[in-house]
């Protein structure tokens, strides 16, 4: 194995040319390292439905000697994520709250730009049609990517009708819920490190049922680009004990931007039955802020539209 690389960037790296039942492992051992490093041969096969022979050739397919040696690199990454923190530690240790707070803001400035730096714009654009143009759109992103998922969902639901967020703690409900899922439908997934092998499997079955498959994810080493046709990166390094969700929630804020422009009309007659029923029952006071006349991306997209029609 490359000594330069730790263990889990090489099997991240060597995920798109594994056999099926390797890129089982794999996905397992990147969603659960801190367990998987002490677990025999037999017991990571048997949590995922493989033979020990298969798991001690995929350590010797990464470059190992055997299983031993392969779970004792495991180890040695899992000490320097460690190692990390404590640095961090070091760094923060003594600085002011204010000092912390302008180190993470501009950390998450960084990973934004970078994210701009390096957006695909026919990924992009071809992700925007994707979702409008769907039948139904499937979403899926668990732990720390729930809230992603959450938002995505929300405006999506806005913008247009059969929006299904799946939020489950069993693959095989999940399963359940996309049980109509076909070449007409699209499957969002979004995951960054540690990668969810829930939402891999998700994606699995959805591609397998050849949906439109759009992947949100760190870098095009992230194995949810497996089963996508359409991959959007955003930077999320660890900065504390919480992963930065700064630029993944950007990208999908333009995907939703980008949407409402696309769909000036349709978004604007939602709000406006939306502010009706709010009014009707009195869901927000009267003093609140009429969002709808005073927005002025929609607004201007009306405009322009109408500047077509008359030219």
């Amino acid at each position: 194995m490359n000594s330069g690389k730790d263990v889990l960037s090489v099997i991240r790296e060597s995920m798109p040319t594994m056999s099926k039942s390797h890129k089982k492992i794999a996905a397992y051992v990147l969603d659960m390292y801190d367990e998987a490093v002490f677990l025999t041969a037999a017991k990571v096969g048997e949590a995922i439905g493989v033979s020990e022979s298969t798991v001690v050739r995929f350590a010797m397919a990464l470059g190992f000697d055997g299983y031993p040696e392969y779970q004792k690199a495991l180890g040695e990454c899992i000490k320097g994520k460690i190692s990390k923190m404590q640095k961090l530690d070091e760094r923060y240790g003594n600085s002011t709250q204010s000092e912390i707070v302008k180190s993470v803001l501009t950390s998450d400035m960084e990973k934004i730009q970078d994210t701009i730096n390096n957006l695909n714009a026919d990924a992009f654009d071809a992700a925007v049609d994707t979702l409008l143009s769907a039948d139904t759109v499937y979403i899926m992103g668990l732990r720390s990517n729930e809230p992603l998922a959450a938002f995505l969902h929300f405006y999506l639901n806005m913008i247009r009708d059969h929006v299904v967020l799946l939020n489950t703690t069993s693959t095989t409900e999940t399963f359940e819920q996309m049980l109509r899922i076909s070449e007409k439908d699209c499957f969002v997934g979004i995951s960054f490190p540690r990668y969810s092998m829930r939402t891999l499997k998700a994606m699995e079955f959805a591609s397998d049922r050849r949906a439109k498959i759009i992947s949100i994810t760190d870098s095009a080493y992230s194995p949810m680009n497996l089963y996508s046709s359409c991959n959007l990166f955003a930077r999320s390094d660890m900065v504390s004990i919480v992963d930065s969700l700064v630029a993944p929630l950007s990208i999908i804020n333009a995907l939703v931007v980008a949407m409402c422009l696309k769909r000036p009309e349709e978004v604007n007659k939602d709000l406006k039955t939306l502010e009706d029923v709010w009014g009707n029952y009195q869901v927000y006071l009267n003093d609140e802020i009429n969002f709808i006349n005073s927005e002025p991306i929609l607004n201007y997209s009306l405009r322009k539209k109408e500047e077509k029609k008359n030219e």
